[in-house]
């Protein structure tokens, strides 16, 4: 069974920094999928980074340049650093997992077939 635990949320001024973590079980996890989105009140989940199949970072345009996704295969953890926060980017953050699907979409939170339960990022202005 695939297990996700995400950790490191928190409350933070703007312009501050945050680094999340997702600690992984259950599977192989230098060869799956791996991808953190998020929820906001009110609003559809979002996706905000991932890797591809090739090991490429990918992110949404809402938070490129700020946000860092990478994976410590060592320790079967994903992490996501979050810089320059904005008062928009309070959602709960979740990490997600899939097995490799060739020309899948990365951005689909529907694709995704492991979460974790969430950790709240609150960003005040």
């Amino acid at each position: 069974q695939v297990h996700l635990v995400e950790s490191g949320g928190g409350l933070v001024q703007a312009g501050g920094s945050l680094r999340l973590s997702c600690a992984t079980s259950g599977h192989t996890f230098s060869s799956y999928t791996m991808g953190w989105f998020r929820q906001a009140p009110g609003k559809e989940t979002e996706f905000v980074a991932a890797f591809t199949r090739s090991g490429s970072p990918i992110y949404a345009d809402s938070v490129e340049g700020r946000f860092t996704i990478s994976r410590d295969n060592t320790k079967n953890t994903v992490y996501l650093q979050m810089n320059t926060l904005k008062p928009e980017d309070t959602a709960v953050y979740s990490c997600a997992a899939r097995q490799p699907v060739p020309g899948l979409s990365y951005g689909g939170h529907w694709t995704y077939k492991y979460w974790g339960q969430g950790t709240q990022v609150t960003v005040s202005s």
